[in-house]
């Protein structure tokens, strides 16, 4: 809409101050400007429409012989916006098609200003060949941006993956750990019950001290392992209070250190 009031902005004062050839324009001759000016709103929406009401009325504009240069921005600005939207065919064919219509009209007014016309209708290319290249820069840019937010996905989506794939070993490293200190201990248990349950008379102290102590190793063994184990998974993690609610593992494991 901006674009839209500058154009409007500046095609009232060309057609004001008469700038070049032409007259003023009367009341026709502001319709004519305003069916030109005013679809430049939707120029990006819809280019060849917003083309084809400046070239209907531009045409008649030029033909009755009102201020020319009042006419140009909107011309500029209608053929930029075919060419920077594309594709490229029908920009080709929409150029071509602005500078027959031109032409042709003015050659019905006369043979002389079908030709000045023509003469003229160079600028019509060059605002096709700068749309046509600023197409191509912006979809080049969008193309790179693409790639490196897929690029940047994908890191981070192998990244995620790595951390996954390493705190699953660690949690089967720490099941196995855990599995063999229970069995151990499980096994130096029934140890010492079948020392107290075989002969209660005769109590062998030094086999049952052996097995209280190595139930004790075990659990002592455990417990430090698993402590390395939760000190590598927090290690990079921001300090933070323990979870509200009932205690987790981590705190088992340093209550029982503390014990």
């Amino acid at each position: 809409m901006a674009l839209t009031a500058a154009v409007a902005a500046l095609t009232a004062v060309l057609a004001l101050t008469r700038l070049g050839h032409g007259e003023a324009p009367d009341l026709l001759g502001w319709v004519l400007l305003a069916v030109a000016v005013v679809p430049l709103a939707w120029r990006l929406v819809h280019p060849l429409l917003v083309l084809g009401l400046m070239t209907v009325s531009v045409g008649p504009y030029h033909a009755l012989d009102y201020a020319h240069a009042a006419a140009v921005p909107a011309s500029v600005v209608a053929v930029y916006s075919v060419a920077v939207v594309g594709p490229r065919l029908r920009t080709v064919a929409a150029g071509g098609g602005v500078i027959a219509t031109a032409v042709g009209i003015m050659l019905l007014v006369s043979p002389e200003g079908g030709l000045a016309m023509f003469q003229t209708a160079g600028w019509v290319l060059v605002v096709l060949v700068f749309g046509e290249t600023m197409r191509i820069q912006r979809n080049y840019v969008a193309a790179v941006t693409e790639r490196a937010e897929r690029a940047e996905r994908t890191r981070e989506e192998e990244a995620a993956r790595a951390v996954a794939e390493e705190r699953l070993r660690i949690a089967r490293d720490l099941h196995d750990l855990l599995a063999h200190s229970i069995t151990l201990i499980g096994v130096q248990t029934s140890v010492a019950s079948h020392v107290l349950i075989a002969d209660p008379d005769r109590l062998d102290r030094p086999a049952l001290a052996q097995a209280l102590d190595g139930i004790a190793a075990t659990c002592r063994d455990a417990r430090i392992e698993l402590r390395r184990t939760l000190e590598v998974l927090r290690a990079g993690e921001p300090e933070q209070g323990p979870p509200p609610g009932p205690a987790g593992l981590p705190d088992l494991v340093r209550a029982a250190g503390a014990a």
